[in-house]
């Protein structure tokens, strides 16, 4: 029988010992730790920590008695925690709207077998990415929005990404501003991709204003979608220098390329549990290779 491989993830005040504390807990229910990953922030005293650990047979623990074990010391040192224990694959539905690579991208990387997660669904508000979602064999839903109809269609996209679990939504670039209400219902389980490198050039058009700033450098963002508008935490980003030979379009191409790598980076880091966020930070941690 495979080991079965748990991770935690931990944040909670910076004090002396914690991690021997941590440590020694696993080692006493019968715990092997495979990894450890801890960062100190020392300007707020935050101390922050991935730890995986396997099972063997000779753990005998259920879930639930070892999420009630370790809440004791977490309540005892202040610790938020979550809790993974491997194997199962998170649902995962992706919003587009006309733009393709993103998309073409992240269904590849996951027919590859280099995201290890369920795309269950591609969901855009217009028809005309639905060959491509066809292609790979994943469901298509079409639901138009209009600013009248948004609120209806949100509570269509609730509907139907709760009745099948979805565990992460990706927005590989769906051109439309989620509301506040949509974004509370899903905390740090929407991914955004932002074609420019944030805080710089928000909002819509970012190629053609670097083009008119002449910028050296262009960059794509992924962060989580929260109710400020591309100031959620971000997770990952990406650049590429260009001259001042560039034009609108070769930016928005060289975009397009760092697109990709950006998003696949950050769908990865969070259905791999590699992510802690912390107000409006990200946290992540590199793969051990384990």
């Amino acid at each position: 029988m495979k080991p079965q491989i748990i991770t935690f993830l931990i944040k909670c005040p910076d004090q002396k010992g914690i991690i021997a504390k941590l440590t020694h807990f696993f080692y006493q229910e019968g715990f092997n730790i495979l990894s450890s990953q801890q960062y100190v922030n020392e300007t707020e005293q935050r101390f922050f920590m991935r730890l995986r650990v396997v099972s063997d047979s000779s753990v005998v623990l259920s879930k639930e008695q070892l999420e009630e074990r370790f809440e004791r010391l977490a309540e005892a040192y202040q610790i938020t925690w979550t809790v993974d224990y491997g194997g199962k694959k998170q649902k995962v539905a992706i919003m587009v709207s006309h733009t393709s690579h993103n998309l073409y991208d992240l269904l590849h990387r996951h027919k590859e077998g280099k995201l290890f997660c369920k795309v269950k669904m591609v969901v855009s508000n217009h028809e005309k990415l639905r060959p491509i979602a066809e292609m790979f064999g994943i469901p298509f839903y079409y639901l138009p929005v209009t600013s009248e109809t948004r609120k209806a269609q949100e509570a269509e996209l609730i509907e139907l990404f709760d009745s099948n679990h979805i565990d992460l939504i990706v927005m590989a670039r769906y051109m439309q501003i989620l509301t506040t209400d949509f974004v509370k219902h899903y905390p740090n389980k929407i991914i955004n991709i932002h074609h420019s490198f944030l805080p710089a050039f928000q909002g819509a058009n970012p190629y053609k204003r670097a083009y008119e700033r002449g910028v050296k450098l262009i960059g794509a963002t992924a962060h989580y979608a929260t109710e400020d508008l591309d100031e959620g935490p971000i997770i990952e980003q990406g650049v590429e220098r260009v001259t001042h030979e560039s034009t609108p379009a070769s930016l928005k191409s060289i975009g397009a390329d760092i697109e990709t790598m950006v998003l696949a980076k950050a769908v990865s880091f969070h259905i791999n549990n590699q992510i802690i966020v912390e107000g409006n930070k990200a946290i992540v941690f590199p793969e051990t290779g384990e």
